[in-house]
């Protein structure tokens, strides 16, 4: 249950049920729940955007189903997203790079990303038909790409939470993610639900081998950066005439 709440504490603005500092064996072991996580998120989503149409035309709701999706997360995985478009395009040099997403302070390319992202989100969401099905694999396949590449590739620091996550990853935690991720991706879709894994595991690895070009590892900015890229590119492919 730790390992479970402790999931919940760092992904979302969840109740602080356990008033301490997670251990890094705790943090290590609650990177399998992530995609639970996600479940839990994307129901959340679905009733926020239902309720908000009793009232709202599908735009607003659309609106306030996205400022809804980042309150709960606290801005987390999307400032991630855009740390790392500042430091990978606004260095020169792997440790520039670093220095640079370590910055708290927004540059050009984050900030023009974030924007694009959201827009991008925002028209997504607008017309989406099937929606639950949309909120639920775009939050689930987001959480559960992170342990992949948690597990699978190096990470760039030799300090910080990140490095002590990383240590305490293994498979166990890798198969648990991967089984809550392809229960929810077959009852919700079907077989489209595992094709859609298979595309969101393509995708993490393609921007984990682009990132290794640039820096020596992955760094938590990077995993923000693979949930939120998967969670929009979720969200368009249920625009698409394929679904329809």
């Amino acid at each position: 249950m730790i390992s479970i709440i402790a999931a919940f504490q760092f992904l979302t603005i969840f109740p602080t049920l356990i008033k301490r500092m997670f251990t890094s064996q705790e943090m290590g072991r609650a990177v399998g729940w992530f995609p639970l996580v996600g479940v839990v998120l994307g129901f959340i989503l679905f009733g926020v955007n239902s309720s908000a149409r009793l009232i709202f035309p599908q735009t607003v709701a659309a609106a306030l189903t996205i400022s809804a999706w980042i309150a709960l997360t606290r801005f987390f995985h999307l400032d991630g997203f855009m740390d790392t478009l500042d430091g990978l395009f606004g260095g020169w040099t792997p440790e520039r790079r670093l220095e640079i997403m370590k910055d708290s302070r927004m540059g050009a390319f984050g900030t023009i990303g974030g924007i694009l992202v959201l827009l991008t989100q925002y028209a997504a969401l607008s017309s989406i038909s099937n929606l639950f099905a949309a909120l639920l694999l775009a939050t689930t396949l987001g959480r559960w790409a992170s342990p992949l590449v948690i597990y699978a590739f190096p990470y760039a620091r030799e300090d910080g939470l990140g490095i002590e996550m990383k240590r305490n990853v293994g498979m166990k935690e890798t198969i648990l993610a991967t089984l809550i991720t392809g229960l929810t991706a077959w009852f919700t879709f079907g077989w489209l639900g595992f094709a859609l894994m298979l595309g969101a595991a393509i995708i993490a690895i393609l921007i984990s081998l682009y990132t290794l070009r640039l820096i020596p590892g992955l760094t938590g900015d990077i995993y923000g950066t693979v949930t939120t890229t998967i969670e929009t590119l979720v969200l368009v492919f249920f625009t698409s005439s394929f679904i329809l």
